[in-house]
C-alpha cells in the first residue's frame, strides 16, 4: 500500500508541475500576436500539455483510491484536489468547444492555487467514519465537485470580461472591488507559502483551554496570532498569542483555523502590496493589454454556459444527491448544517443568476460580475465554513 500511495503522490506531483507548464504555453499563445502555424503549434503543445496533466491526476485518483479501499474525496486534501482535477477537466471540455487559449491563462492557475491549498492539509489516509461508509460518498462528493468545477469556470471568463471591460484609467468602485477579487487570490497563494514555511521550520506550539467543560489541547503550527478562547501557551519558547479567537466560534480547532485564515490574508496583503510596487499600477491595469484581441461577447457567452450546465450538475449533486445521502445517514432529508445551508444559498444564488440573464437581460458586465460573486460563494463555502464553522461537513 506504501508504494500505491507513494505513486499516488508522484502523480499529483506530476499533474501540478504539467498545469504549472500549460499556464506558461498559454501565456505564450496570448502574446503571439501573429497566428501563424508557429502560433497553431503553441495552441496544440498548451492543451496537450493540460491534457497529459489531467491524465496524470487521473493517475493519482485510482491509485490513491485503491489504496485506501474507498473513493479519495473524504477529507479536505482529497476533496479539494479532486476539484481542483474536475476544474480542469471542465476546462478542457470547454476549450475544445471554443478554442479560446486566454480561458487557459486564467482557468489553470485557479486550479493550480485549489490543488496547493488542498495540498497544505493532513494527507494520510484514514478509515472511514461509519457515515461515511455508503456508495453515496463518491456519488454526492464527485457530482458536486464537477458541479462547482464547471461554475468556476464561469467565474474565470467572468474574470476576463470585469479585466477587459472595466476602465482602468480611473479609480472607480468598479476597479476597487476587482482588485479586492484579485487580493483573495494572493490570499491563497499568501496561504499556501506560509504554510510551506513553518512546515518546513517544523513549527509547533500546543495551548490548553477548556471546551464543553474538559480541558483540552490544540497544536498550532502557525505563530498564534489569535489564540483560544481562555486557553495557556505550553509550549515554551513560542511566541504567545496577540489577542484571544471570539468565544462564539465552536469547535476544539475553531480558533486555529481562525488563525490560518488571519495568516492567509496578512501574506496576500503583503504579496499583493509588492507586487503594486512593483508593477506601479492595479493590478487588473497591468493585465488588461493581454487582453486587447479577446471577444468579449465570446467570454460572456462562455460564463453563461458554464452556469447553464454546471448549475443542473450542482443541482443533481449537492441537492437532490445529498438529501437522499441524509435520509440514509442521519434518518432526515435537511437539517440546517452550515455546509446545507451554505450549499441551498448557492443554489438560490445561481438559479437568481439565469433568472436575472434570461428574463432582465443581465448580460456583459453585471452577468460577469455575479458569475465571480458566485465563485467566491463556492470558495467560502469550501474554506470558512469547512475551516471556521463547525458542522457535521466539517472536512478539517
Amino acid at each position: 500500500m506504501e508504494d500505491l500511495i507513494s505513486l499516488s503522490s508522484n502523480f499529483l506531483y506530476l499533474a501540478f508541475i504539467m498545469y504549472l507548464l500549460a499556464t506558461f504555453f498559454f501565456a505564450a499563445t496570448i502574446r503571439d500576436k501573429r497566428g501563424d502555424k508557429k502560433s497553431k503549434t503553441l495552441n496544440v503543445i498548451s492543451i496537450s500539455i493540460t491534457i497529459i496533466g489531467f491524465l496524470a491526476q487521473t493517475g493519482y485518483f485510482i491509485t490513491r483510491w485503491i489504496a485506501s479501499g474507498h473513493a479519495p474525496v473524504s477529507n479536505l486534501f482529497e476533496f479539494t484536489t479532486f476539484f481542483g482535477m474536475m476544474l480542469v477537466f471542465a476546462f478542457i471540455i470547454i476549450y475544445f468547444i471554443y478554442r479560446l487559449n486566454i480561458l487557459g491563462l486564467f482557468t489553470l492557475p485557479v486550479a493550480l492555487l485549489i490543488i496547493a491549498y488542498g495540498s497544505m492539509f493532513p494527507r494520510e489516509i484514514s478509515p472511514l467514519v461509519p457515515s461515511l461508509k455508503s456508495h453515496w460518498l463518491y456519488i454526492h462528493v464527485t457530482t458536486v465537485s464537477l458541479g462547482e468545477a464547471i461554475l468556476a469556470v464561469s467565474f474565470a471568463a467572468g474574470l476576463i470580461y470585469l479585466i477587459k471591460e472595466i476602465d482602468q484609467t480611473k479609480s472607480s468602485k468598479r476597479t476597487t472591488w476587482l482588485e479586492v477579487i484579485i487580493y483573495t487570490i494572493f490570499s491563497t497563494v499568501g496561504f499556501v507559502i506560509v504554510v510551506s514555511v513553518y512546515n518546513a521550520m517544523d513549527y509547533s506550539a500546543t495551548f490548553e483551554f477548556t471546551f464543553n467543560n474538559e480541558v483540552t489541547t490544540v497544536d498550532y503550527h502557525l505563530p498564534p496570532i489569535a489564540g483560544p478562547n481562555d486557553g495557556t501557551l505550553l509550549t515554551e519558547d513560542r511566541m504567545d498569542e496577540i489577542f484571544q479567537a471570539p468565544a462564539w466560534m465552536q469547535g476544539v480547532n475553531a480558533a486555529r483555523k481562525f488563525n490560518t485564515l488571519i495568516w492567509s490574508l496578512l501574506a496576500g496583503l503583503v504579496i499583493y502590496v509588492l507586487a503594486r510596487m512593483i508593477l506601479r499600477k492595479r493590478i487588473a491595469a497591468a493585465i488588461q493589454p493581454l487582453l486587447d484581441r479577446t471577444n468579449s461577447d465570446l467570454i460572456d457567452e462562455i460564463s453563461y454556459r458554464a452556469v447553464t450546465i454546471g448549475f443542473p450538475v450542482f443541482t443533481l449533486g449537492g441537492l437532490i444527491f445529498a438529501m437522499i445521502w441524509a435520509q440514509q445517514a442521519w434518518d432526515r432529508f435537511w437539517g440546517w448544517d452550515p455546509k446545507e445551508v451554505w450549499a441551498l444559498i448557492t443554489w438560490f444564488f445561481y438559479a437568481a443568476f439565469l433568472h436575472l440573464r434570461l428574463s432582465r437581460g443581465w448580460h456583459g458586465e453585471k452577468s460577469a460580475w455575479l458569475a465571480v460573486i458566485g465563485f467566491v460563494i463556492i470558495m467560502f463555502n469550501l474554506i470558512a465554513v469547512n475551516l471556521i464553522i463547525a458542522g457535521l461537513h466539517s472536512y478539517a
